[in-house]
């Protein structure tokens, strides 16, 4: 029997378990990245393992989501990122030289290597045929160190492509299709891997926004093979020496096949407020657009760039309409001035910011009340903009320049003009002077570590009690995300500053939660979350574990998680309880008394647990699906209280 692509990055990299899916298996990680929301927790976790230099063959430590720098906390956290790059061997791409995904896949991206990152869109490195997983900060940690990676062993799906596009159909439109087929959730334990004869049309940037979204669907991660666009992605990047050809072969056996016909595809959009609430633009409300931001990780390559410029030459943005212009990289941003493109853009009234998150992140550019604002970013979750009362669709950059020409939603198809031709640089302008280098290690072991005020020590949780008695501090419906439990924003300046940033959990859907789990926690008792379908969608963020841990959060009991933050619970000594019967979700009530009874017993005795809701009198049975290696880290409080 042949290999997927898959199973062929898997098993060379495999140093615990079987390509058995369904099973924990462990990986050696060759390359790992954070950025600076999640990077100076995961450098602190790093720090407290003693280890005196990275163990991977490449990590890089990126400045790209705290870049507005509004008080000191964010400006201390770089310096702190700067040191630790020194000291402990990691490259450090600087602010304002890019979006860490953007750039990885410029510079450093190689095809059948693993890449772990503590950032949920990681799996944009898929598209040069890399094995890229988002992973909590913690994970990335150990991997720093040289520990595997665990994770339940795949089942492959199969996405054939083929075909070409339509003009003004995109690779937005492709992997929004995706969503409509997929959705947001159901996908936990799944890889998505591309191939089929539409292949040969895609260069890897077009590649990259398909890989990058495919984590809205909840998958580990998506894969392209490593073909002739890779090479020539490589070759323009400098780095041809770097491609290896890499496909399944051909007799490979995969757990789902998906068809999508490309010349069929059109102009798609997801309404608010969900990456999966997915319609074609034809069926979609003509409403008056105030706001269009075309950038973040998904759509910010030049090629996208240059085909806003191109439509709009000679034109003005529309006078109701603000146009946000974010290019993915300072290559990028350069590339589009050496050739011309970006004066066309500034000629028509684009704001240039900087080559960071920025607005997909909520850090800058929130929409005014009620607007409806247009992004290519990847996630449109309530609130997330920055103004809880936006309304933000997710289009591809082709339907965003519509609607700067027409100030409303509008099938790009419709405009009466032609669709622009953008030829890709055969070499691109390079100039990688905004990474620093690791030194060596005679220099490195004289550097002191920079810490500010704001930083402190990574919080550890206490070990398992025998019994936990707590209340149910909050109730939580369906496809809660993280970003609903830690909010983003101008909140992350606080990312390593625990005890502040635990205020505001649940901030978006409950101000008072803070208060009340502290009186909870006062009181003596724990606090457990009740919730729904999907818990913890979206972003990596490990603080949305680390901050309830901090607020006595002992369990989590859900119909469903997600499979990043099921992790993150995990890891800091939070159970992540499936109720066996979805039905019971709906008895319990906030403020209910719950214990489970022996709970350590009950841990190390099986997968079923019973939990009692004693203000109802009732029990229900629980689900820990866990291995065992994560039962140890369960009883012991967390993975850091095992080091």
């Amino acid at each position: 029997m042949g290999q997927t692509i898959t199973e062929k990055i898997i098993q060379q990299h495999l140093v615990s378990g079987a390509f058995i899916p369904g099973q924990e298996i462990g990986i050696r990680i060759n390359q790992t990245l954070t950025q600076d929301a999640t990077g100076t927790m995961a450098c602190l976790q790093f720090e407290s393992m003693h280890v005196s230099r990275v163990k991977t063959d490449l990590s890089v430590s990126y400045i790209d989501h705290n870049t507005v720098q509004i008080g000191f906390e964010s400006a201390d956290d770089h310096r702190y990122l700067r040191s630790v790059a020194a000291k402990y061997g990691l490259y450090l791409s600087r602010a304002g030289n890019g979006i860490c995904h953007q750039v990885h896949l410029e510079r450093f991206g190689k095809p059948g290597d693993t890449l772990l990152g503590a950032d949920s869109h990681t799996p944009m490195g898929g598209a040069l045929g890399m094995f890229a997983v988002g992973a909590g900060g913690l994970d990335v940690a150990l991997a720093m160190a040289g520990e595997p990676f665990y994770l339940t062993c795949p089942h492959v799906v199969k996405i054939n492509l083929h075909g070409k596009l339509s003009p003004w159909v995109s690779a937005k439109d492709i992997i929004l299709k995706v969503l409509s087929i997929f959705s947001t959730e159901g996908n936990v334990g799944a890889v998505f891997e591309y191939g089929g004869d539409g292949l040969a049309s895609l260069s890897v940037p077009e590649r990259a926004t398909i890989a990058n979204m495919g984590a809205e669907c909840g998958v580990t991660t998506s894969v392209f093979p490593s073909d002739e666009q890779t090479r020539l992605f490589l070759t323009a990047q400098q780095r041809e020496n770097e491609w290896v050809e890499l496909s399944a072969d051909d007799d490979a056996v995969y757990d789902r096949m998906v068809h999508i016909d490309l010349a069929g595809l059109e102009p798609m959009c997801a309404q608010p407020h969900s990456p999966g609430n997915v319609m074609t633009l034809r069926a979609a409300p003509r409403l008056k657009v105030d706001q269009v931001c075309i950038g973040s990780c998904t759509n910010s390559s030049y090629r996208d760039m240059a085909m806003v410029a191109k439509v709009l030459e000679h034109r003005v943005v529309h006078p109701d309409v603000s146009l946000i212009i974010a290019p993915g990289s300072k290559q990028v941003l350069e590339n589009l001035a050496r050739d011309g493109y970006l004066a066309d853009l500034i000629s028509a009234g684009a704001r240039i910011m900087e080559s960071a998150c920025g607005f997909c992140i909520g850090n800058s550019q929130s929409p005014q009340s009620a607007a409806v604002s247009l992004r290519t970013s990847n996630r449109n979750f309530l609130g997330r903009s920055g103004t809880t009362d936006a309304q933000v669709y997710l289009v591809s950059p082709e339907t965003a320049v519509a609607a700067v020409i027409t100030g409303g939603i509008t099938d790009p198809r419709d405009l009466g003009i032609a669709y622009p031709v953008v030829k890709m640089p055969k070499r691109f302008y390079v100039d990688d002077g905004m990474i620093i280098a690791p030194g060596d290690r005679k220099t490195a072991s004289k550097i002191a570590v920079y810490r500010g005020p704001n930083i402190g020590k990574p919080p550890k949780n206490d070990a398992m009690p025998e019994s936990i008695c707590g209340i149910a501090a909050i109730k939580v419906g369906d496809k809660i995300t993280t970003d609903h439990i830690m909010p983003a924003g101008d909140r992350m300046k606080y990312r390593s500053n625990i005890p502040k940033y635990a205020e505001y959990v649940f901030e978006i859907v409950d101000p008072a939660f803070y208060r009340r789990a502290k009186k909870v926690t006062e009181a003596g008792r724990c606090n457990i979350i009740i919730a729904g379908n999907s818990y913890g969608q979206g972003s990596s963020r490990e603080h949305a574990a680390i901050c309830p841990m901090y607020l006595g959060v002992r369990a989590v009991i859900a119909r469903s998680f997600e499979r990043i933050h099921a992790t993150n619970l995990i890891n800091y000594g939070i159970m992540p309880l499936v109720f066996k019967n979805p039905a019971d979700y709906d008895v319990i009530d906030q403020n209910d008394e719950i214990e489970i009874p022996d709970a350590i017993k009950q841990i190390k005795s099986g997968k079923e647990l019973i939990v009692k809701d004693t203000t109802k009198n009732i029990s229900f049975v629980v689900l820990c699906d866990v291995s065992e290696r994560q039962k140890k880290m369960l009883l012991a409080g967390g993975a850091l209280n095992l080091r």
